[in-house]
């Protein structure tokens, strides 16, 4: 089963849907609820509402608007996601409606999953929330890829972080280097022409040793640490 298709007689999955604007989350929980795998739980209008909501219905996914009145959707994402451990927390995909912004940048490197642009169509919308309900990040767009070239700054690299990345193996650079990429498991277990189990092990292996929640702070760290190097972006 991929992340695109419905989990067949599991408990759906529980969204919380975190925007200022009422109309966009009365969108999004109309998509969200016609697909029978998933349920929105709550909505909030800011991040202390979302805080509250996430404590008392305990989602799986939040959908987090991150320019908001009061608190903000950064905050809040820091918040909900150092609050509890990597493993019980929920999944943060942070909303904008701006492909390159600083506050996206800086939730991603707090621990959000990914990020979506709030033009998405349905059918993106319903596979980022399969997506990174399932442990998985959402780095395919060509834009999360400008947004790290755009903010990450090699120099920044805590000594700490150096440290951690002298552990990693020979094969777990190798796997960490096609992960900063935005390549899925099975897209590197189809380059290093190993089995997809072997890759997920890597995986959970280099996220243990680097103390990071998700694959999107992975791929932070590996333009920061020098490991990847940012492209020139191109004019306009």
């Amino acid at each position: 089963m991929t992340a695109n298709e419905p989990r067949a007689a599991a408990t759906p999955l529980r969204v919380l849907i975190v925007d200022d604007q009422a109309l966009v989350r009365a969108g999004f929980r109309m998509i969200l609820e016609a697909q029978p795998d998933i349920r929105v739980v709550a909505e909030a209008a800011d991040g202390e509402a979302a805080i509250g909501m996430a404590r008392r219905f305990d989602p799986d996914v939040v959908l987090m608007d991150v320019r908001m009145p009061g608190l903000d959707g950064l905050e809040a994402t820091r918040r909900l996601l150092h609050d509890r451990p990597a493993a019980t927390a929920p999944r943060v995909i942070v909303l904008t409606t701006f492909d390159v912004d600083e506050y996206v940048y800086a939730a991603l490197q707090s621990g959000a999953s990914g990020f979506l642009l709030k033009d998405v169509t349905p059918e993106q919308l319903v596979a980022a929330v399969r997506t990174v309900s399932i442990g998985d990040a959402l780095l395919a767009p060509t834009i999360t890829r400008r947004l790290v070239e755009r903010f990450a700054r090699p120099s920044q690299t805590p000594a700490g972080d150096a440290t951690a990345l002298a552990t990693l193996t020979a094969r777990e650079r190798e796997v960490f280097g096609l992960l900063a990429r935005g390549m899925s498991n099975t897209e590197i277990a189809d380059a290093l022409v190993v089995g997809e189990a072997t890759v997920k092990s890597h995986v959970a292996a280099i996220l243990a040793k680097l103390e990071l929640r998700n694959r999107a702070q992975a791929v932070v760290l590996a333009y920061e640490s020098g490991l990847i190097r940012a492209a020139v972006p191109a004019d306009g």
